[in-house]
C-alpha cells in the first residue's frame, strides 16, 4: 500500500508533468517538422515552377529568333535578279571598317549697279572612323569623330544611306560653324573667319534603276551584292535641298547682316554603269542631274527680305564614283565618292552649293 501510494505520488508530482511536457514537445516538433517539410516542398515547387517558366521563356525567345532569322534569310535570298550578272554573297555576316571624309563649299556672286560682290566659303574637312556589322543585309554600326577629343569640332553631320538594286536614298544633314573664306565687293576684300556664318542644310536624293536585274548599286556602295559582269542602267530620281545660312555676331564689321533661306525640289534622269574591270575589281560611275521644279528661296539683307529670282534651269547634280577590289574570296577593300552640286539664282544673285563625301573601307565576310 505504501509502495503504491509512493509511486502514485511520484507519478503525479514528477513523471506526469514530464510526460506531458515531452508529449507537447514531440507534438510541437512534429508540427514544426511538418510545417518545415511543407515549406520545403513549396520552395521546391516554386523553384521548379521558376525553372519551368524560365525554360519556356527561353524556348519562346529561341522560336522567335528562329522565325526572324528564317524570314530575314528568306528575304535575303529572294532571287529577283539575273544571277549571271548579280549574286548574293554566300556568307551571312560581314564586318566593315571605314574612314569617312566630307566637306562643303558655298560660292556666291552678286551684281549691283556699281559693283560685283563675290564670296567663297569652305567648311572644315570632317573625318570620322566607323565600324559596322552586317547580317544578311541588316547593318548596325558605330562611328566617332577624333576631332571631338581635341575640342575643335564645330560641325555636326548626319549621313543616312540606303541602297538596293531598284531604289536608293541618300540623306545628309549638316550644321556648320566652321565656314571661312574670302569675300569681296569691288576692290574691298574681307576675310570671314570661322564662326562668322552659321549654316544648316539638308540634302536628300533618291534614284530608281530600270535595269535592276543586272545593274547593282549595292555591289558598289554597300557590298551586299556582288556584280559578276559589267552592266549599266538608266536612272530617274529626285533631289531636295533645304536649309538656311546666316551671319552671326562674330562676322566682320564690314559684312552686312545676311540670312538666306533655301528650299527647292528637283526631278531628273541619268545613267549609271558598273564596269567589271577584272575578276577582282569593280568600277562604278553614275550621274543623276535633276532640274528644280519647286523652290521657296529668299534672301534678307540688313532686314530687307526678298524672293531670290531664278533663271531656268536651276539644277541639282548628283555624281557617284566607287571602286571595289577583292583581296581574296572573303576580304575586300575600296573607296566611294559622292558629290552634290546645287546651282541656283539669276544674273543678279548666283549661288552654288557643293557637298561631298569620300570613303575608304575594308571588309571581311564570314
Amino acid at each position: 500500500m505504501h509502495t503504491y501510494f509512493a509511486f502514485t505520488h511520484i507519478y503525479n508530482r514528477v513523471l506526469s508533468p514530464i510526460g506531458i511536457t515531452l508529449f507537447l514537445l514531440a507534438l510541437s516538433l512534429h508540427v514544426s517538422l511538418g510545417a518545415d517539410a511543407r515549406v520545403a516542398d513549396r520552395l521546391v515547387d516554386d523553384d521548379s515552377l521558376y525553372v519551368s517558366r524560365r525554360m519556356k521563356m527561353e524556348e519562346r525567345r529561341e522560336e522567335l529568333r528562329a522565325k526572324i532569322d528564317s524570314a530575314v534569310t528568306a528575304n535575303y535570298y529572294i532571287v529577283n535578279y539575273d544571277t549571271l550578272y548579280i549574286i548574293r554573297p554566300k556568307e551571312a555576316w560581314m564586318l566593315k571598317a571605314r574612314v569617312n571624309v566630307s566637306g562643303s563649299v558655298i560660292t556666291v556672286k552678286q551684281r549691283t549697279d556699281d559693283n560685283v560682290g563675290r564670296g567663297k566659303l569652305r567648311s572644315n574637312y570632317k573625318a570620322t572612323v566607323s565600324l559596322g556589322v552586317n547580317y544578311r543585309g541588316i547593318t548596325a554600326g558605330l562611328a566617332f569623330n577624333p576631332a571631338m577629343f581635341s575640342g575643335k569640332e564645330r560641325d555636326f553631320e548626319l549621313n543616312v544611306n540606303a541602297y538596293s538594286n531598284r531604289y536608293g536614298l541618300d540623306v545628309v544633314y549638316l550644321r556648320s560653324k566652321s565656314l571661312s573664306g574670302n569675300t569681296s565687293l569691288g576692290s574691298d576684300r574681307v576675310f570671314v573667319e570661322e564662326g562668322g556664318v552659321l549654316m544648316k542644310m539638308l540634302n536628300v536624293n533618291g534614284y530608281y534603276a530600270f535595269n535592276n536585274r543586272r545593274f547593282s548599286y549595292p555591289a558598289a556602295f554597300s557590298q551586299s551584292y556582288v556584280q559578276r559582269r559589267s552592266a549599266g542602267s538608266w536612272l530617274v530620281g529626285f533631289s531636295y535641298l533645304g536649309g538656311s545660312m546666316r551671319t552671326t555676331a562674330a562676322k566682320p564689321a564690314e559684312m552686312p547682316d545676311m540670312r538666306v533661306y533655301l528650299g527647292h525640289f528637283a526631278v531628273g534622269a541619268g545613267y549609271g554603269y558598273n564596269w567589271k574591270v577584272s575578276k577582282r575589281m569593280l568600277l562604278h560611275v553614275s550621274a543623276l542631274p535633276t532640274l528644280v521644279v519647286l523652290n521657296r528661296n529668299n534672301i534678307e539683307l540688313d532686314g530687307e527680305k526678298e524672293k531670290m529670282q531664278t533663271d531656268f534651269p536651276d539644277a541639282i547634280l548628283t555624281e557617284r564614283v566607287a571602286i571595289v577590289y577583292a583581296l581574296d574570296k572573303k576580304n575586300f577593300i575600296g573607296g566611294t565618292f559622292v558629290m552634290n552640286n546645287s546651282l541656283m539664282g539669276d544674273r543678279n544673285l548666283d549661288m552654288d552649293y557643293s557637298k561631298w563625301r569620300a570613303r575608304l573601307f575594308w571588309g571581311m565576310r564570314f
